[in-house]
């Protein structure tokens, strides 16, 4: 179990570096005015994938036991980031000229639940 711990403790810098690179691939296409393309869907599905790994990780770590203070509001605030994540990839998906203003605001939200997220249980761990 504490390997897949320390997998979980890994992948959020993974998660946030792709958040990272997400946030500026749309904002860049956003003031430039760019189509939204290949890329810009690939930028975004690696987020959305690393995000539900990172939910599963920490799934199998609940179900395994691993209850450390501060997991229900991590949990929770982890949830609603992947929630907000898919929202936004299925709406540029679905929209007839998608654009980078959904997809931005959601890895903006996405992003900003996973860091409460961490700190959440950071805080009630040390």
């Amino acid at each position: 179990m504490e390997m897949i711990f320390h997998a979980h403790s890994g992948l959020r810098y993974l998660v946030l570096l792709a958040g990272g690179v997400a946030t500026i691939w749309f904002a860049w296409g956003w003031l430039a005015g760019r189509p939204y393309r290949g890329p810009a869907t690939i930028v975004m599905r690696s987020f959305v994938g690393l995000l539900d790994l990172q939910i599963l990780l920490g799934l199998v770590l609940l179900l395994a036991g691993w209850r450390p203070p501060g997991i229900g509001g991590h949990a929770v605030l982890m949830v609603i980031a992947a929630v907000a994540a898919h929202i936004a990839s299925a709406a540029s998906r679905r929209s007839e000229e998608p654009g980078y203003s959904a997809p931005l605001v959601g890895v903006l939200l996405s992003m900003a639940l996973v860091v409460g997220g961490i700190l959440a249980i950071r805080d009630a761990v040390f």
